[in-house]
């Protein structure tokens, strides 16, 4: 990984459109500082398109792509993506499964929740569960006390075995039911959004992540980068960004910004 600030001028010219991860790439502790939010308003001054990508549910969603300045946001892993029109004030809601499929993956989830609550007697879910439509969600450091790796890599493992899709993030571990993710999502919304493929503009991207979800990212976008603290999963992922920020989170998010507004 180099320095984002190594990212020749030629690169940060055509960037168009920039994709971030939310939570620890956005966020800073566990809360949205002031400069992310200041940066993402950068972005868009510049005419810059930016799509959140994140593992959170649909009615965080749904709030982020109302009252922020962003051009879409992908939720719950790929399983959704946003998009407000501000001149007809509606809601553009994609999403990979139709509401049938939705609620029988709900029943089979429900099952495995209960299955895994039994396996490991002190399991909690995520606090934003309520507000989610298509995954689970189990906490490992936001709300509980955090978890050993091993830990996690047992949880995630008893899921997959039983035919669960799971991700890991910086403090989820996300499962739900089919092949979906990020990228997959992110596809349907070039196409429906912009009305373009998004092969054809990857060049043009940028996307900046923090852990092992983002993988599926990093592995496609040549024009990728990890935070700072990402380093705390490199040695669990196979696909790492090309390029690092010197500080963590949101900060690190507002060094992306500022090369783009000031390529060196």
């Amino acid at each position: 990984m180099k320095p984002i600030a190594s990212m020749p001028p030629e690169t940060t010219a055509q960037i168009k459109y920039v994709l971030t991860d939310l939570d620890d790439t956005l966020t800073l502790d566990g809360r949205l500082p002031a400069v992310s939010y200041q940066a993402l308003e950068q972005l868009e001054q510049l005419g810059k398109d930016v799509i959140i990508v994140t593992g959170r549910p649909s009615g965080w969603c749904d709030m982020i792509a109302r009252f922020w300045p962003v051009a879409g946001v992908i939720g719950e892993n790929g399983a959704l993506a946003f998009r407000y029109d501000r001149q007809s004030n509606k809601m553009l809601r994609l999403y990979e499964k139709t509401a049938a499929q939705r609620e029988q993956d709900r029943n089979a989830l429900d099952a495995l929740t209960a299955e895994l609550k039994t396996a490991f007697d002190d399991i909690e879910l995520s606090a934003d569960q309520f507000y989610r439509e298509a995954d689970i969600a189990v906490d490992f450091c936001e709300d509980v006390p955090p978890w050993t790796d091993d830990k996690i890599n047992q949880v995630a493992q008893f899921l997959t075995e039983r035919g669960a899709t799971a991700k890991v993030s910086s403090i989820h571990i996300n499962f739900w039911l089919g092949s979906y993710d990020k990228l997959k999502m992110t596809r349907r919304f070039f196409q429906e959004t912009f009305d373009a493929k998004l092969d054809e503009l990857r060049a043009q991207c940028i996307y900046a992540g923090d852990s092992p979800n983002d993988e599926p990212m990093f592995a496609y976008f040549p024009h990728s980068v990890g935070v700072a603290n990402i380093a705390g999963f490199v040695e669990q992922m196979a696909s790492l960004p090309a390029y690092v920020t010197k500080r963590d989170g949101g900060l690190g998010f507002q060094e992306v910004a500022d090369v783009l507004d000031h390529p060196r």
